[in-house]
């Protein structure tokens, strides 16, 4: 950081010291004792520009109050049926570390359905996920390598994208708007892979559309990118569905305790009894309620500009190739265009 840089977190620190008692809570419970290293990740999310930044941060802060993130990690999704069905439909999860000591969290974008359970359930999904990240995955990293650790490696797996994919581009628009406007710059680095020929149409046509400090973080790799992918994490940390060639779906590896996606693996296990645990420390008598944790997501324009971006091109795509005008129900595999 420059001497720019720094007076800028200064000034955004004085603005937040001057908060209401609430949302200074919140901000201790979000920061997890690295209050300048949260500032800067916000202040790089709006170009250090600290009225926009400030802004930024207290429209997080009053979000975190008004949707109470702050106890999300003790709303279980129950019965467990409905976590598992949500769980093979919202295909993700942390398959290892980098050799830097990053978090390594595979997405299965190209299989994931999210037509198990409504909306708000993979929304809450979401956020758990994000809330476990920054208050138990990165704290635990951080004191295993002595040095602060707040950011996570994505490796995002296109296997299987289909045109039918469009379906999901509202959903998938709502996460990445809760991510962009609450969890700036958690991302070191995102890496695709396993693109099919459809996914390469549609990334010519957003990449314009990306702001620059995104940009620059996507790699798309060859294939399955094992090999790029072995100069920053050992074999191990690898996604199942890099670990060779061909792998076919990531949606089921041949060992489910393998495969990061599943209920069965390690982290989703670890996850599951942390947010049973914690709904037991804060009602212990009370049965769990089933239903869904319904949090308010703000219109994002960037998001939703991407979005329809993509659906054009889907259906210049479709177009193109002689297929039906009608998106619903196409099954096209995305294999064919390898």
């Amino acid at each position: 950081m420059g001497i720019g840089s720094h007076d800028a977190v200064k000034q955004l620190k004085a603005l937040i010291d001057q908060v209401d008692e609430p949302l200074k809570n919140t901000f201790q419970n979000m920061h997890q004792g690295y209050p300048n290293e949260t500032l800067v990740r916000f202040l790089k999310a709006r170009e250090w520009n600290v009225a926009k930044t400030h802004k930024m941060l207290v429209d997080c802060l009053n979000w975190r109050i008004q949707n109470e993130i702050d106890s999300i990690l003790a709303k279980p999704i129950v019965p467990t049926e409905l976590y598992r069905a949500v769980r093979d439909t919202h295909l993700t999860g942390l398959s290892g570390y980098s050799k830097e000591g990053h978090p390594v969290i595979a997405i299965g974008v190209g299989l994931c359905t999210f037509d198990k359970a409504s909306v708000h359930y993979y929304v809450q999904s979401h956020i758990q996920i994000n809330e476990y990240r920054d208050r138990v995955i990165l704290p635990a990293a951080t004191r295993k390598n002595g040095r602060y650790i707040g950011t996570c490696v994505k490796i995002l797996d296109m296997t299987g994208l289909k045109l039918s994919a469009l379906s999901q581009i509202k959903l998938l628009t709502i996460i990445s708007t809760v991510d962009d406007l609450n969890y700036p710059e958690k991302t070191e680095t995102y890496y695709i892979v396993n693109a099919p020929y459809i996914f390469s149409a549609c990334w010519k046509v957003v990449k314009p559309l990306l702001q620059e400090r995104t940009r620059k973080k996507i790699q798309v790799l060859q294939g399955c990118g094992r090999d790029e992918l072995l100069k920053i994490m050992d074999y191990e940390s690898l996604p199942h569905f890099c670990k060779r060639e061909g792998s076919g779906s990531s949606r089921h590896s041949t060992n489910g305790s393998n495969d990061c996606f599943s209920l069965d693996h390690a982290f989703h296990q670890q996850l599951y009894n942390y947010i049973k645990q914690q709904s037991l420390s804060v009602q212990p008598v009370a049965p769990l309620k089933q239903g869904s944790f319904h949090v308010d997501v703000p219109e994002d324009t960037e998001g939703s500009k991407i979005a329809q971006s993509i659906e054009s091109e889907f259906q210049k795509f479709s177009n193109r190739n002689g297929l039906t005008h009608s998106l619903s129900g196409l099954n096209i595999n995305g294999d064919l265009y390898d």
